[in-house]
Order: C-alpha cells, then structure tokens, then sequence
C-alpha cells in the first residue's frame, strides 16, 4: 500500500468531523474543484450550530471514512465562516444578541414615528370624495381653458376661505416635435380654408383665428420666445362635512367657469387624485393639457396678497383673504407714514387704533390734536392731554434746546434753533426781506447770549432759556430792529401774550402725550402746530427711543412754507432717532399743493388710503400710482376700509377694533354724546 500523503486535514488531531460540518453550514462558500477521483461524500445538512454541538446532526458526527492512498483530498476554503465559530464557541452571547434584538423591536413598536403623527384615524375611499379621519376630500382637475387667459384669474381661487391643496404639473415638450406637429395643424386649416373659398362658402371666422394663432405660435417657437408644456392643475379641496364639501366645490366650479375653463372631479380616482396633491411630486392623475409660456404663466399661483408679519401691530383684516395684516413699521427703511381719506371715511380712528396698539409694545406716542379727538384716548390710558391755547397755563418756551454733553453739540443745537426760530417768527411776523431776516438772525444769538448761552462756549452748568420779551428787548436794541420788535410786542405783551412767552412747563414723562390745538384762533393754529413740533423735536434728539409722533389735519401746516419745510425736515430726519411720523390729512389736492408735499410722501414707507371722493380720485390715482382697479376699490371702500401700502406691498385692508378698542377711540358723535351723559349722571 502506497503511503499516505501529507494529513492536509489535521486527521490526526481529530479535528476534521466539526471543520466539515462547519464548512458546509456557510451557505455561501463556491463548490471545490475536484481533481481525481474524490473520496465518497458524507452526508451533511446545514443545521443550527447549537444542535450540531448537541450532536443532533445528521451525519456531522460520524466518523469519516479514511481516504485511500489514492483519494486527494479537498483544500480547506479560506473563506471559513467566522460567524459559524463565533456561534459555536459562545453561544450565550448569541442568546443574548438575540434577546437584545428582540427588546429592541418591543421598543419601536411603543415610539411614534412621523408616519404615524401624520397618518389620519381612517381612510375611507368612496367613488365621489374621501373621508379621512373627519374630513371630506374630493379633487377636481382643469380638463378645457378658454383661447385666451387673464393673468392671475387663478388669484380668487386662492384667495377663497377654505381648506385646499393646488398642485401643478409641468411637463416640458420639446419645440421640434410641435414644431412638427404644429406644421400639419396648419396644413390642414390651411386646405380647409382653400376649400371653403373654391366652393364660395361664407368665411370661417373661428377657422381663421386658429390659423393666425397656431402660425404665431410656430413663430415664437421658433424664434425661441415661447417653449411648449403639458399643464396638470389639480384642486383637492377639503371639509368638515359633506355638505360644505359640495358647497366649496360649486363655488370653485361657478368661479372658475366664469373665466371659460372647465373642471371635473376625479371620479374613481379620488385617492389617486389626493395622493397628486399632496407634497409628493407624483402625478398619479396624469391629466393634462398643452399650453406655451405665455398662457402658462397666467397660473402663477404666489399671488395672494399676504402682509403679516411676525412682528408689529395688527392693523386690520386683509379683504382679499380675510387673513390679518400685522405689521412692524420700524422694519422698513424708515417707519414713517401718512393717511389720506374723505372726511368721515375713519382715517383718526384708524390711527388711534394704531396708537393703542403701539402703546401696547412699549412704544412712547405724541398726538397733535387740532379737534380734541384723541382727549379720551389719553384719559383712559393715563397720558397727558395739553391744550395749547391763549387760556391754558400750559406754555412751550420755543427757545428750548435740546441736551447736549459735548461743546460741539451744544452749539449745532444752537445753531439748528436758531434757523428753527427764525421759521417761526416768519409764521408769527409774516415774510422777512433779507435784511430783516439778517438782523432777526442777530438779535437770536444776543438773546441767547444774554442768558449765557454763547456759540464757541460751553453752555454754563445753570442756566435759564430766554423768552420772546428778552427777544423784543434786543431788538429794540439793535439798529433797524425796531419795526420788528413792534410786530413782535402783540406775542409779548398783547393778546398773544400768554400762548409764548413763559417758561416751558410741560410734563413730557407719560407714555402718550397729546397736544391740542382747537382752542386757538386759526391765525394761531399754523404758529402753535410748528412751535410744539420744534419742542417735540427737540426731545425726541436729546434721547433715543422708539417713538411715534401724529400729527392730524396736516393740511393746516402745508398751508405754510416755514412749517412745510419743518414738517418735510422731520419725515427725512425721524429715521435716525427712531422716530416714525404719522401724517393725517384729508384735503390731498392741499396737501400735494405746497412743494415739500410729495416729498413727505415719498419719505413715508407706509401709506394708508381709505375711502376717496370722486373728486379727488384723479389725483389720489396719480400720486400714488394706483390701478384702474385699485381706483374703484377706494371709491365703493366702506367706512374704515381701503388699500394699505407698506414698503413695496399692498393689500385691501378693513380696519377693525375690538368692542374695548372701540369704546376708547371712536369719533362716532352719537357714541360721543351718550358717552358725555353718562359723564354727567356719575
């Protein structure tokens, strides 16, 4: 008998018996190559390693055979399964690999995923609509469009108050095989209309109107102005019942066919149609229709006219959609506003509203008042109402300067009073010829360094403001000033004489501070109005803080240059003291007469027009650049309605107040003359 050849299988150290059966578990391993006759095969099943160990196998525990000496035996596959040892060699740790699994999928089972958040209670699927959960769904899908389309017709749709997915489809369609397609279109009309001719039938109008369109647009296609689409819209429309499910649809059909295009529910696909609408990307419906560019872009569909904010105040109810318009005027590049409107039409409620709310965030607001309208308003908030009159012991010295720490700006404040002062006096004096205005200029800055107050010095660390007497004692000091301290004596010691010339006694700490002005005689109300805007100026530069100054009747200081120009100062200047100015006026064509008033327009990034007269629309239109249709809308506005611009958007806006808000603001006379009796019974 020949010899053995080398124990390749480590037979001698019994390992062979578990190696095979190992070896043949791992399901993987290629199949051996046999190169002479092998020896028998023993029979192996793949079983679990725990019963081979167990000896549950059958055949992995017998004894093999020996090979003959002329039997090769088979290599070893490198390839040895290292999982099969790891089982075998521990396994507890696989038990417990197991169990760890299994506690595992008990725990998933308890966690809720995003799946489950979203998914309805039920679904149920009906040939005419869905229900999930409590809701009614039902999808329509556009099938005819008319040969011509408005821009935005899709707006009142999405403007409608219900529930309602929209979801569009667009397939690009390569222009060379429309191109295609389009060339035989026009052969065909074109044969008809030859026909027609040679048999002398009356002209086809429709015919000829799809020839001219289909060559226009072969034309724009060609010329690659216009490019060709498969449109799918699709408009799935939700719920609370069945009966306002069919109440939405009908008015979503009877809007949309009034503009020629023509809907049609999904019937028995209502699931396939819901799954369309949802934020998925997949067109299950697959209805469409062919539309160039230009059709196309008719149903862009970000069109509803939103204006709310995260921040700010709300203003009113957005008519278009009935959502809020909340907005923070101090967000947009200056804060200022003004308001137009008919009298009557609300434009002093809107803003009070406004004044109320502000108040609210913290915000400090200062009125003036030419009508005593905003009196309750400031009683009931606990502010100060300051009734500026020849009666009043009220007094705003106009020789007030604002606080100044450094010696430069103790004399740029001067020097600013000083040209304020001399606009002033023009009010109260009338115009000054330029040697009146140079000699005027003079006795301010000798009035002023009468009490100390001297340009190049510091300001002394105690001191008083002069008044219009040290005023009228300079000039009658100075040469040539003589007839206009005579003009000026009716302000110091005549019938003017308390409205001015005191000492400033005005308490400026309340959040809302109202100035009145109806007591005075109109030749005093220009002077008075521009007297406490320069005092309010001047507070609002000696401290930063967010304020809103309104300033009702405007029309009244447009009348005059000095206080124009004052007024325009403001508005280009509030921005940098936080300031936001509310300008009120009635009379436009008044207001757009003086020449700063289109400039405090555009410095104004908020506009409020509310309901106009016909005969003022014109220029209201103009000024504003307002549609044909905007036109119309503020002529049949209501009272308290109109458009609200902020910035470079613009709503239709209706002012509303709570029944609190309204108690407090309202200028209706009725409510005022109840109010008044109740004042008198208590």
């Amino acid at each position: 008998m020949a010899p053995l050849r080398k124990d390749n299988l480590g037979l001698e150290q019994g390992q062979n018996s578990l190696s095979q059966a190992r070896e043949v578990t791992s399901g993987n391993a290629p199949s051996v190559p046999e190169s002479k006759p092998s020896r028998p095969q023993v029979d192996l099943k793949e079983t679990d390693p725990l019963e081979r160990i167990q000896g549950k196998t059958e055949g992995s525990l017998k004894t093999p055979e020996i090979p003959s000496p002329r039997t090769i035996q088979p290599e070893v596959q490198p390839q040895s399964t290292l999982k099969a040892i790891k089982e075998i060699a521990s396994p507890k740790a696989t038990d417990s690999e197991k169990e760890i699994q299994k506690s595992l999928q008990e725990f998933e089972k308890g966690v809720s995923t995003v799946r489950d958040l979203i998914a309805p209670a039920a679904l149920e699927i009906t040939p005419d609509h869905l229900k999930l959960g409590s809701k009614f769904v039902r999808t329509l899908f556009v099938h005819t469009y008319p040969r011509y389309v408005n821009t935005n017709w899709l707006s009142p749709v999405i403007s409608l108050d219900y529930s309602m997915d929209i979801s569009m489809f667009i397939y690009p369609v390569k222009s060379e095989a429309m191109l295609k397609t389009l060339k035989k279109k026009v052969g065909q009309i074109e044969s008809s209309l030859i026909i027609n001719r040679e048999k002398g039938n009356v002209r086809d109008p429709k015919l000829e109107a799809a020839f001219q369109d289909v060559e226009r647009l072969r034309d724009s296609l060609q010329r690659g102005e216009e490019h060709f689409f498969r449109y799918g819209l699709y408009f799935t429309v939700y719920a609370d019942s069945l009966k306002e499910l069919n109440k939405a649809i009908d008015q979503i059909d009877s809007m949309i066919a009034g503009r020629l295009i023509e809907t049609k529910p999904a019937v028995m696909q209502m699931e396939q149609g819901f799954n369309s609408s949802i934020p998925l990307g997949d067109d299950q419906l697959k209805i469409s229709s062919n539309m160039n560019t230009s059709p196309l872009s008719t149903s862009f569909p970000f069109v509803s006219a939103d204006l709310t904010s995260n921040n700010g105040v709300l203003y009113g109810i957005n008519r278009h959609n009935n959502s809020l318009v909340i907005f923070d005027r101090f967000s947009l590049e200056n804060a200022n506003s003004v308001v137009f409107a008919k009298s009557g039409a609300g434009k002093s409620y809107a803003v009070k509203l406004e004044v109320l709310r502000q108040m609210m965030f913290g915000i400090d607001v200062i009125v003036i008042d030419p009508e005593h309208e905003y009196k309750y308003l400031a009683e009931t908030v606990g502010g100060t109402f300051t009734d500026v009159s020849l009666n009043s012991d009220t007094v705003i010295n106009p020789f007030d300067l604002p606080e100044a720490e450094t010696q430069k700006d103790q004399e740029e404040s001067v020097r600013s009073n000083i040209i304020t002062l001399q606009g002033l006096l023009q009010l109260m004096l009338g115009e000054f010829t330029p040697q009146e205005g140079s000699i005027m200029e003079r006795g301010l800055i000798e009035t002023y360094a009468k009490k100390d107050i001297v340009l190049g010095r510091p300001w002394p660390k105690k001191f008083e403001y002069p008044t219009m007497q040290d005023l009228f004692e300079i000039l009658m000091t100075l040469e040539g000033g003589k007839d206009l301290a005579e003009r000026l004596r009716k302000y110091t010691e005549g019938t003017y004489a308390g409205i001015l010339n005191k000492p400033t006694n005005v308490d400026m700490d309340t959040q809302l501070m109202v100035f009145s002005i109806r007591n005075l005689e109109e030749e005093l109300r220009p002077i008075a109005m521009y007297n406490v805007l320069h005092y309010i100026w001047n507070k609002v530069k000696s401290k930063m803080k967010k304020r809103m100054l309104v300033v009702d009747e405007a029309w009244w200081m447009m009348q005059y240059p000095d206080s124009a120009r004052f007024l325009y100062s403001i508005a280009k200047r509030s921005r940098k003291y936080y300031l936001a100015l509310a300008t009120i006026t009635q009379d436009v064509a008044d207001f757009m007469r003086s020449e700063y008033g289109q400039a405090i327009i555009s410095n104004s990034s908020m506009q409020l027009l509310l309901k106009q007269s016909p005969a003022v629309i014109d220029q209201v239109v103009d000024t504003f650049n307002l549609t044909e249709g905007e036109k119309y809308l503020l002529l049949e506005s209501d009272k308290g309605e109109g458009i609200f611009f902020a910035g470079l958007k613009h709503v239709a806006i209706k002012v509303v107040a709570s029944y609190s808000e309204d108690k407090v603001i309202t200028t209706d006379p009725e409510e005022l003359l109840e109010r008044e009796k109740e004042k008198t019974k208590k």
